[in-house]
């Protein structure tokens, strides 16, 4: 059996990525790590609460004897732990340093100790909006928010452990995801849920902002592909090729759940509010053989899905 410690195995990502590993991957021994923090739902892995194979440890990234403990008795680390909501990041910066930076290093100083192999997981936003083209791995980093430059200060740590100390660590960067068990304070989830109660949706400024999107599972599936084949010290950029302005997205969940286009409410930009990301995903579809699976339309169906049989 190889075991796996998953960081921030109760959020939307992490848990989705426990789930993918139990269900297509039974040969991993898996300890989830989280800190119940924003973002954590337990409800996300009740059903596997009692497997065999599944272990939960309720603690902090930045309790350096606890993540000892844990990582000297894994094979591989998954950092999926994060503060990851821009707008709280701009009102309380404080927390995405502690956790993000911070916790980081703490689980690179343990990766280093017991010379074990990492997985940081980043985001798109570290390379801030783009006006035209796409990021490839070598795109300058400039990010915007607290929330992005704590993810972009996250990947120059652990770049740097594997240069100085030899450490396996390496990094992927993922657009936006969406798919079950997201929370509701994303915009997908968001906008089911108002749209299913018939209340006003707001949408930052124009609606214009770009994203691209890309559904869990495809995410989950990219990120085990680097786990298996990448190359110690690289970055993998991993994007869906789905690239929707919001006003699109909030337009094609009104129109799956047959909801009228004026609960849309156009309310004031938040500070700083990037216009477009896009990731040149060529170097993982290239050199590990992946591509996502699900094409936007679907995977918007099966979300919405859930969410009409799931209270959140």
């Amino acid at each position: 059996m190889l075991r796996a410690l998953v960081t921030g195995g109760l959020g939307f990502i992490g848990s989705s990525y426990i789930l993918y590993l139990l269900k297509n991957h039974p040969r991993f021994k898996i300890v989830n790590l989280d800190a119940k923090l924003p973002g954590s739902n337990v409800e996300n892995l009740q059903e596997i609460s009692k497997h065999s194979n599944y272990r939960f440890v309720y603690g902090n990234i930045r309790n350096q004897s606890l993540v000892d403990k844990l990582v000297r008795s894994s094979d591989v680390v998954f950092n999926f732990a994060a503060e990851s909501h821009v707008d709280r990041s701009i009102a309380n910066p404080r927390p995405f340093i502690d956790s993000n930076i911070v916790g980081v290093y703490t689980i690179l100083e343990a990766v280093r100790k017991y010379r074990k192999k990492l997985i940081q997981i980043s985001t798109d936003e570290v390379f801030g909006s783009l006006k035209k083209g796409s990021a490839n791995e070598n795109h300058n980093l400039n990010p915007s928010s607290p929330y992005s430059s704590s993810k972009a200060s996250a990947e120059l740590l652990a770049k740097s452990y594997h240069v100085t100390y030899g450490i396996d660590v390496l990094i992927t960067r993922c657009t936006n995801n969406y798919g079950p068990r997201q929370h509701p304070e994303k915009l997908i989830p968001k906008v089911i849920m108002l749209a299913k109660m018939n209340k006003k949706i707001p949408i930052y400024g124009s609606g214009k902002q770009i994203r691209d999107w890309i559904f869990i599972a495809d995410h989950c599936e990219a990120v085990f592909r680097v786990y298996e084949k990448g190359k110690p010290g690289q970055s993998y950029n991993i994007a869906g090729h789905n690239e929707l302005d919001n006003n699109t997205i909030v337009r094609k969940i009104l129109r799956i759940m047959k909801k009228p286009a004026e609960l849309i409410d156009h309310v004031q930009d938040r500070p700083g509010h990037d216009f477009r990301y896009s990731l040149d995903s060529s170097k993982i579809e290239k050199q590990l053989r992946w591509k996502p699976q699900y094409d936007f339309d679907s995977g918007l169906k099966n979300t919405i899905a859930w969410y009409m049989k799931n209270e959140r």
